[in-house]
């Protein structure tokens, strides 16, 4: 199911694709709103959105004639010239958040790693960890059960050892705490500065999103932000699953009262089209010319679909409309706990980024999603006790309700 590494384990595929997705059974090929078809005509209801990236949801008529007129004008050139729609897009980005400017690439892993690089390079400036072995270099803190992409310096970054396995050694200079846990995080920021200033960087995703739907507490990120401030650390959030509006508020940092010195964005920012962003203060902007580049990153047409997106939400009043959808499924998912307390723990998350908790005595996720399927809805797990809801921002409380209702059927199936 995308990039997802909670999706089931199927078998090996005589296809001319490399085996590297688990693959549901299915084949989509067409979708409009939060509906798509597979190739015998089926239809199902879409609360994945390839992962939280259809925005707008499928076929939008407003991102077709948007990139079309794109596609007419121009839809690539190089970074080694100015590009209009970049520069609109990295003002409005500015215009609308803490940042003040911005690097584009083409997915969050790559956002990513641009982020990774420019924690070295704030460290390098500052003199901290000077050394060049494992036990001197700079170090960057991030969460256990977090996710920050495939690539190898992003999967060192994630803290869950499982994605390490057969990749190592690893890149080093990362080291892992339990999310939302002050004291340890205290504990290991101690430790790590023991000897002298080594920590570069945190880097946290405001909601853990592949590690089970686990929101980020207020007064741990509050105490955070007071410790990178007075450590000269740069704190970096992984908003490539929750921002751009997927948590009722633009940026998922806005939901924890603190503003970070870098963000991440992807996914959502595009609505389908591949696009990544670091969004960063004017102060940490470290990266001068030659020190970080992209090919395709920022170009006309996956700027076109960013520009169409931020429009569309502001145009919509789709940031009211995910809150209320937000708490509307918040609510059926919790009647639905109510109504089977032996099989289901509880709810949790943010906006449309829900994430259902499964007890040990239910199925897995895996396995409910794949009955989910037949019975005509799509979801994605969060591990393999958490049931993901990441649909289209523009869905509606018919479709939530029904939704459930296919959930609810799905989940007697199984039990």
């Amino acid at each position: 199911m995308g990039s997802s590494p909670t999706a089931p384990i199927s078998p090996v595929s005589t296809s001319a694709v490399m085996g590297t997705y688990a693959r549901f059974p299915i084949s989509l090929t067409r979708g409009r709103g939060v509906w798509v078809w597979d190739s015998k005509g089926k239809r199902y209801l879409d609360c994945v959105a390839g992962i939280a990236v259809c925005t707008l949801g499928h076929s939008d008529g407003r991102m077709k004639r948007a990139l079309g007129r794109q596609l007419g004008k121009l839809q690539h050139v190089s970074n080694l010239y100015r590009i209009p729609e970049q520069e609109e897009l990295a003002e409005l980005i500015r215009a609308r958040s803490c940042l003040d400017r911005v690097f584009f690439c083409n997915s969050g892993a790559e956002a990513n790693e641009a982020a990774i690089k420019l924690a070295r390079k704030h460290a390098n400036l500052r003199g901290i960890g000077g050394g060049r072995g494992e036990d001197q270099g700079p170090l960057i803190l991030t969460a256990q059960a977090s996710f920050h992409g495939r690539t190898l310096a992003a999967v060192t970054a994630t803290g869950q050892p499982k994605y390490h396995q057969g990749f190592e050694p690893m890149v080093q200079g990362f080291r892992y705490f339990p999310y939302n846990d002050t004291a340890a995080f205290e504990a290991l920021l101690a430790s790590c500065q023991a000897e002298g200033p080594r920590v570069a960087a945190v880097l946290l995703e405001p909601i853990q999103g592949e590690g089970g739907v686990h929101p980020g507490n207020r007064s741990f990120f509050q105490r955070v932000r007071e410790l990178c401030d007075a450590h000269n650390i740069l704190l970096i959030f992984d908003e490539v699953q929750i921002g751009v509006g997927r948590s009722g508020q633009l940026w998922g940092y806005q939901q924890l009262g603190v503003e970070p010195d870098a963000i991440t964005l992807a996914k959502g920012l595009g609505g389908g089209i591949p696009i990544g962003a670091l969004a960063v203060k004017a102060e940490v902007d470290h990266f001068r010319p030659g020190d970080h580049a992209s090919t395709f990153g920022g170009n006309p047409f996956a700027c076109r679909a960013g520009l169409t997106v931020l429009a569309e939400l502001e145009r919509r009043d789709l940031l009211n409309h995910v809150q209320r959808m937000g708490a509307l499924l918040q609510e059926l998912l919790a009647a639905l706990v109510s109504r089977h307390p032996t099989l289901l723990e509880g709810v949790r998350g943010w906006g449309l980024l829900q994430g259902l908790v499964l007890r040990e005595e239910a199925p897995n996720a895996p396995a409910i999603v794949t009955a989910a399927i037949e019975q005509g809805l799509l979801l994605v797990p969060a591990g393999p006790r958490v049931v993901r809801f990441v649909p289209p921002l523009v869905i509606q409380p018919r479709h939530l309700r029904l939704a459930v209702d296919r959930l609810e059927r799905a989940l007697v199936s199984l039990a």
